[in-house]
């Protein structure tokens, strides 16, 4: 029953890329000092689930879309440039990331502790 919800197949493929994430940071981190390695990521969760036909649907007008104040107030990340023997990852930039990444983990499980909680109350099951 609780599979066949779609916000709880969210909140589990956000969780799963959430991982894979943290999994090539951590590889990037550790290959920070191999000579001619390049810093790796992967795509944005939004655009891998668009990708597989799905996309996420605004209930109502601004849903989604964040407003252009806040969008304004969040400083750009100066990228590295690649060091003198070919590495071009920034532990900075990594730091960053993990922190972005370990944030979607933690909305994904909250996500599903919530939806969790509403089916055991519809079913009289409180927690």
């Amino acid at each position: 029953m609780f599979e066949k919800l779609e916000i709880t197949r969210m909140a589990q493929a956000l969780a799963a890329q959430s991982g894979a994430r943290m999994a090539v940071i951590a590889e990037n981190v550790a290959n920070a000092d191999t000579p001619g390695y390049k810093a790796k990521d992967v795509p944005a969760f939004a655009d891998v689930y668009a990708a597989e036909g799905l996309e996420m649907r605004a209930t109502r007008s601004g849903h989604l879309s964040a407003p252009a104040t806040a969008v304004a107030a969040i400083p750009d990340i100066v990228r590295g440039h690649e060091s003198p023997n070919g590495n071009s990852v920034s532990l900075e930039a990594e730091m960053v990331k993990s922190v972005e990444a370990r944030q979607s983990h933690e909305m994904a499980l909250a996500i599903y502790r919530a939806t969790s909680d509403v089916v055991r109350a519809s079913l009289g099951r409180p927690r």
